[in-house]
């Protein structure tokens, strides 16, 4: 009789084992509100809701965004900004008073699921490292005292330049100049079955190693395999060897069973004359190909059948993002609400072939103006607009105090200065003074447009007439008009929340999860009954 209960109960935990694959790997989206005039919280919400997305993450823990992801069952993943990791870090109190007015006022009405302490602080210039796990430990206290360790997860996110190499996938390992750091966080990560989260950008790899990585490599869209000649495994797209990087780079300081989260992953569709990859049919082509592999095929060579989460980044374009002009445009919507490329988040649609510099023949994005073929109406950003204004050095300078200041604005104050270079059409007319004009501009728009952004040390001067001349176009942040303003991008052939099989069971990955659960209700429960009469 024992041999036979035995058998009956190893059968059904086998069965449910088994049953354990039909868990499905989840889409997510990037919500950052660096830019101006962006929609209000409540109308990103419902375009969000609209799209069946059903992951967020934010990167602080905005009262209003937190309220207007009330009663969506969407799962909100909140960030800790670099910025508060001191505050957090050195008083108990200080996290006490941050979750007693920013979480516990709408949980679990807003479904917060998880916290992100900083953000890949390893390259951040003020080397916050230090901060991190203090930071984390002291939101697990909090969380504790409310009751809600055990239900939101705490882990923080990481640069893949934590690793000190990452190619090939099995060699990868962290930087030595990061391990006192990485240990005990990990260590952390594994006592509270917390994720270890990652930003992956193949698009980085491509753009900074042209000469060596194919774009179809970096695109998923290689007809060739790349070979880890340690273990023999076969790569068809970067993502999964940078993944499996991270896996390996785990698994050599003995953390080989930590859970994997990329937090953000995707590709621009502008940038600077030299980012010649940037374009709206290669951002198309990434994260259609993504959302496929995810949901259709997940794993990596290292490890197949791995679910993996993964947040796109990202909803919106930013403008007031510093750095190349990639760095603005790496948003699937401009702020107005008009889509950048029409997106199936199913991954269903066809997408294009990858836009190599030889066969590119613009890099131009759609007209955010047009608001054709629209089906979501969607608020304006606040405020009511206000007179344009630009900034220009000051004549009345001199060239070495204006040299000075260009030489800040093209270094530390991160302007991509590549359209003042010869040949480049703000090269002409070759003057400091010109020069200079064009990049305190562009300092200016991408900073938000204050008049303290046109300083310089007293060399600028703002304007309300448009500099741009010729080819050579000068920068201007968008102005909202109040008015209600629409998404376009064919939305009813591509992203449809009825039609979606993210949002038809019998179709959809949803569908697959509730056929588990009838499988585990007609099987199982037999199972179980069984050994139960054997016990009589």
């Amino acid at each position: 009789m024992g041999t036979r209960l035995k058998l009956i109960f190893w059968t059904c935990v086998s069965i449910l084992a088994f049953l354990k694959l039909g868990v499905a790997s989840n889409i997510g989206i990037c919500y950052g509100r660096n830019a101006d005039n962006l929609p209000s919280p409540n109308k990103v919400s419902e375009l969000i809701q609209h799209l069946n997305i059903k992951f967020v993450r934010i990167y602080d823990a905005n009262v209003d965004v937190l309220k207007a992801f009330a009663n969506t069952n969407i799962e909100l993943m909140i960030g800790v900004p670099n910025a508060d990791l001191l505050a957090f870090a050195q008083f108990q109190s200080n996290v006490d008073t941050w979750l007693r007015n920013n979480i516990l006022p709408y949980y679990p009405t807003t479904k917060i699921t998880s916290i992100s302490v900083g953000l890949e602080v390893t390259e951040a210039p003020d080397n916050a490292t230090g901060l991190v796990l203090p930071a984390m430990q002291n939101i697990h206290t909090a969380l504790k005292k409310a009751g809600l360790d055990k239900k939101i997860k705490i882990s923080s996110s990481h640069s893949l330049a934590i690793l000190s190499r990452s190619f090939p996938p099995s060699s990868a390992t962290f930087s030595k100049k990061h391990s006192a750091f990485l240990k005990p966080m990990l260590e952390f990560l594994v006592e509270n079955e917390s994720p270890f989260m990652i930003d992956l950008y193949p698009y980085y790899a491509y753009r900074d190693s042209a000469e060596k990585v194919q774009l179809e490599y970096a695109l998923f869209e290689s007809s060739s395999q790349v070979v880890d000649p340690a273990t023999g495994l076969l790569y068809s797209n970067m993502f999964d060897a940078q993944l499996d990087a991270v896996y390996f780079a785990l698994t050599a300081m003995n953390f080989k069973t930590v859970k994997v989260m990329v937090t953000e992953s995707g590709w621009p569709s502008k940038g600077s004359p030299k980012e010649t990859a940037a374009t709206p049919d290669n951002a198309l082509a990434y994260n259609t190909n993504l959302i496929r592999h995810v949901i259709g095929d997940p794993g990596t060579p290292a490890k197949p059948g791995e679910e993996i989460d993964v947040y796109l980044f990202s909803l919106f374009n930013e403008n007031r993002k510093p750095g190349m002009e990639s760095e603005r445009n790496w948003g699937m919507f401009y702020a107005n609400g008009t889509s950048v490329y029409a997106l199936d988040f199913t991954g269903e649609s066809a997408v294009p072939g990858p836009v190599s510099p030889t066969n590119s023949t613009t890099g131009v994005s759609p007209n955010p103006g047009d608001n054709s073929n629209s089906t979501v109406t969607i608020g304006g950003g606040g405020g009511g607009g206000g007179a344009k204004k630009w900034c220009v050095a000051s004549s009345q300078a001199s060239v070495t105090e204006l040299q000075s200041a260009l030489d800040w604005a093209c270094g530390p104050g991160n302007v991509d200065c590549s359209a003042v270079q010869p040949n480049q059409p703000c090269f002409e007319p070759d003057t400091v003074l010109s020069h200079a004009s064009y990049a305190f501009n562009t300092y200016y728009q991408q900073s938000g447009g204050s008049s303290l952004d046109c300083s310089f040390g007293g060399v600028s001067v703002e304007v309300d007439k448009d500099p741009s001349y010729g080819n050579c176009l000068y920068m201007i942040a968008p102005s909202t008009d109040g008015m209600n303003r629409t998404m376009a991008g064919n939305i009813t052939g591509n992203i449809t929340a009825i039609d979606s099989p993210l949002a038809s069971p019998s179709t959809s990955n949803e569908g697959i999860r509730q056929m588990v659960v009838s499988v585990a209700v007609s099987v199982l429960l037999p199972c179980f009954v069984v050994s139960l009469s054997l016990l009589w």
